[in-house]
């Protein structure tokens, strides 16, 4: 599968942004999302990931209650709602697609990703 990121850009701290990840091919149901960043001199980072059967989703302690990933299957979309934006919020965030195990300790991996969008520019300003 294909991935596709879209929506980053540059906000206030408080600002909301929306991420979207649309994915090609019909296989997309197949795959478990999730969501990872990359800031400047810091490894990547797990944000959140959708499990492909549609339960509980997890999320990162640092975005918890304030970023909300939702998914669109007639769309092939998985979205990344960001709410009451912070400076240390900015990085570059991907999307990725994962086969397989939808545990907590798997999804939390980036290693466990097959397919990785190009990445999408979130820059959050003071």
């Amino acid at each position: 599968v294909q991935l596709v990121e879209s929506g980053g850009g540059l906000v206030q701290a408080g600002d909301s942004l929306r991420l979207s990840c649309v994915a090609s091919g019909r296989t997309f149901g197949m795959y478990s999302v999730g969501w990872f960043r990359m800031a400047p001199g810091k490894e990547r980072e797990f944000v959140a990931a959708i499990p492909k059967s549609g339960g509980s989703s997890y999320y990162a302690d640092s975005v918890k209650g304030r970023f909300t990933i939702s998914r669109d299957s007639a769309k092939n979309t998985v979205y990344l709602q960001m709410d009451s934006l912070k400076p240390e919020d900015t990085a570059v965030y991907y999307c990725a697609g994962a086969l397989g195990s939808e545990l907590r300790p798997v999804l939390f991996n980036y290693k466990n990703y097959v397919s990785w969008g190009q990445g999408t520019q979130v820059t959050v300003s003071s």
